[in-house]
């Protein structure tokens, strides 16, 4: 039997940041995956749609070109050169995280199915193992939803879609949540008709954002059905499916009806551990019901981002080898939607916080269309929302703009920090970019917050000034931007 100090089972971004950590520490670790190393965000997710999405942002600028006065030909896509690119950008970062570059780091890598014996045993392939701490980490899978006629028809997932060298005439697209929307917007993009189904765009979200989306993919040529899908069928390449009591019809399929945990095949009642179709069951501190055991990322059952997961194995680690224990579950996970524009949100959206606060919160908004970048950039839909209590304390941001997701950092980092907009009015921020939308909203606010305090009006007093114009409460949702 090999004794580790700590073994973690999946090597997706969660199981690939718990060794990283678990080795500078000095740990002797062992990393099992039955599959290849990377996970779904290297192979069939993160960077393979992200790759996607930039050979359609090409074919997109190529197309619109003319627009701004520069002259080029069609944009003629080659699918199958399109699939190529997409692989090697998925080569050239797996070869950052291959078996041999691991054990070069001095981690245990080993391929096979890892299944518990008992609570501090796991058998993997030939090999027993033990250790005093474990790490799950096994991810999830794409969900079937239960149409009758789905299971007799050749569809993709995210699983193969990024294997595909044919561009369809017509994108039939079952669900219009973040993975559907990137691929249904690329290959629209790239020259197919495309036909999103589902109950709503990006469900559960701010409907602002979905409203914003819903009008780009509009405009592009996408069409969007209210309604759920009731069956499908499939003659050759041509597909069927019924929804809303009509026939649409296309020539690929795409499903894109969420995720479910890897929990089975795990031997995870040998070992005591309790779980369900949901997913493992942890505590705020990562630990399962076996104390020594922890689980992290999607096969918890919580947010399913590649950058939780990550977050939650670097905490999952601190808790299994150092003494005392951070907090790894958070009700709020900033995350983003990498469509074009692209979509974030950190901490609680509109609808969330006056659920919670009722009044007592106010709404700073700025459309780009009053943000100077944007303009010159000809990327106008879109807008900047931060939600606040009514002493400026940050609760949420939510964020439709080019860039959405690099822009979301500087709130989450504020609610993280208890930031209040004042804090943010005070951060010097670089012209033009589309962040400094975010300081002219904070600045609008912070500046309209002193007018009406009584220290405002006593400094004024003395100044002998009187405002420009008339303080409001609460400040209105739109800030100016000058030129």
């Amino acid at each position: 039997m090999e004794k580790f100090d700590l073994i973690v089972i999946g090597a997706g971004s969660g199981g690939l940041t718990a060794v990283d950590f678990a080795v500078k520490l000095g740990a002797h670790v062992a990393l099992v995956e039955k599959h290849r190393v990377g996970g779904d965000c290297t192979w069939t997710g993160c960077v393979p749609s992200k790759a996607l999405l930039h050979a359609a942002k090409v074919a997109q600028t190529v197309r619109e070109a003319a627009q701004i006065g520069v002259t080029v030909g069609p944009a003629q896509v080659d699918m199958t050169q399109v699939r190529d690119y997409i692989q090697s950008r998925v080569a050239e970062i797996y070869r950052q995280e291959t078996p041999d570059a691991l054990r070069q780091d001095g981690v245990e890598m080993i391929l096979g199915a890892a299944q518990f014996v008992n609570a501090h045993t796991v058998q993997a392939g030939t090999r027993t193992l033990t250790a005093p701490k474990f790490i799950i980490a096994t991810g999830a899978h794409p969900v079937t939803p239960p149409i009758p006629g789905l299971d007799a028809v050749d569809f993709h997932t995210y699983q193969t879609i990024f294997q595909n060298g044919r561009l369809p005439q017509h994108l039939l697209v079952l669900g219009a949540g973040p993975a559907g929307l990137e691929i249904g917007q690329a290959y629209g993009r790239l020259g197919a008709q495309v036909t999103l189904i589902d109950e709503t765009i990006l469900p559960g979200v701010d409907a602002e954002m979905s409203d914003v989306l819903a009008k780009v993919l509009a405009d592009e040529g996408a069409r969007f059905e209210a309604g759920l899908t009731t069956s499908v069928t499939q003659q050759g390449e041509h597909f069927s499916v019924q929804v809303n009591g009509q026939t649409i019809s296309g020539d690929m399929l795409f499903v894109a009806a969420g995720r479910r945990p890897n929990v089975a095949g795990l031997g995870l009642d040998k070992a005591g551990v309790r779980y369900s179709g949901a997913g493992i069951a942890i505590n705020d501190y990562l630990r399962t019901n076996q104390k020594h055991i922890f689980a992290v990322g999607d096969c918890t059952g919580g947010f399913q981002f590649t950058h939780y997961a990550g977050w939650q194995a670097f905490t999952a680690v601190r808790n299994a080898l150092l003494p005392g224990q951070d907090k790894g579950v958070r009700a709020a996970v900033p995350w983003a939607v990498f469509t074009d524009p692209e979509v974030a949100q950190a901490g609680l959206t509109e609808t969330a916080a006056r659920q919670r606060f009722g009044d007592q919160i106010g709404v700073a908004k700025l459309p780009l269309s009053q943000v100077d970048r944007a303009i010159t950039d000809n990327q106008t839909d879109g807008f900047i929302k931060l939600i606040h209590q009514s002493n400026g304390q940050l609760l949420g941001a939510t964020i439709v703009a080019a860039h959405a997701g690099e822009l979301i950092a500087e709130f989450a980092l504020a609610l993280q920090q208890g930031l209040k907009l004042r804090h943010l009015a005070q951060v010097m921020h670089v012209y033009p970019t589309l962040g400094i939308g975010a300081q002219l909203l904070a600045a609008d606010w912070a500046t309209r917050d002193f007018l009406n305090s009584g220290t405002g009006r006593i400094a004024l007093r003395l100044a002998g000034l009187t405002p420009g114009r008339p303080a409001i409460e609460p400040p209105p949702n739109i800030a100016l931007s000058p030129r």
